[in-house]
């Protein structure tokens, strides 16, 4: 189990974050980046089995420049809660919160940023806006073919699902073309947010196969 902490942003904004160290010397660490539903238990809990894995790990919440505690479920109405609160958020100061859970978690030695569904597309930006980041992991990310033209510095490995109703294939596609060096994997039959198993898209069979691959992309650029 992890401990609630607070962060500084850059500029002075004070945000939570859920903080969970792993048992021995982290091997690294993991920024963990929220769906639209902020830092609930599914979140703490994936930020859980990144420490198991050896991992510093770190959630921001990143929707406390928004509203503070954003704790919601899976409802149709805390999806709708929940996309209202990104219009409220601007890219400059989610990198600036990225960055001070980086800030964090820099005496762990090298680091990742996965995310999931809205979290996908803060990793995807990651890889191009945040120094030093060894590799990225978008889970899904609506918004990565809207940011398209972001340059990673770093590898990426998507993990979209076949049967996305927020991202149809061809979006996918062309996001494989534009950048042919990143790793992309489609998991067949799999629906948005099928790593979420408080979803009913849940999907335990693509989840397990991405969480491996994810370890292993972290094993093999982060340690």
């Amino acid at each position: 189990m992890g401990t609630l902490i607070e962060l500084t942003s850059s500029d002075g904004f004070k945000l939570a974050a859920y903080r969970a160290e792993p048992a021995g010397k982290p091997r690294g660490a993991v920024v963990v980046v929220q769906e639209i539903f902020g830092v609930n238990s599914h979140i703490k809990s994936v930020a859980d089995g990144f420490a198991a894995e050896g991992y510093l790990a770190i959630a921001p919440a990143y929707f406390d420049r928004a509203q503070r505690g954003v704790d919601l479920g899976y409802t149709p109405e805390d999806i709708e809660i929940g996309r209202g609160f990104i219009p409220k958020l601007n890219w400059d100061n989610t990198v600036r919160d990225t960055q001070a859970a980086v800030d964090n978690v820099k005496d762990a030695g090298k680091f990742a940023v996965v995310g999931y569904c809205w979290g996908g597309t803060v990793a995807w930006v990651a890889a191009a806006r945040i120094p030093g980041v060894a590799c990225t992991v978008p889970y899904y990310g609506g918004g990565v073919v809207a940011m398209i033209g972001e340059q990673p510095k770093c590898p990426v490995m998507f993990n979209w699902a076949e049967n996305d109703h927020a991202i149809p294939l061809d979006g996918v596609k062309k996001v494989e073309a534009a950048h042919p060096t990143a790793i992309s994997h489609i998991y067949t039959g799999a629906q948005h947010g099928f790593n979420c198993d408080q979803r009913g898209s849940y999907n335990a069979e693509s989840a397990k196969l991405a969480r491996g691959r994810t370890i292993e992309f972290l094993r093999k650029h982060v340690g």
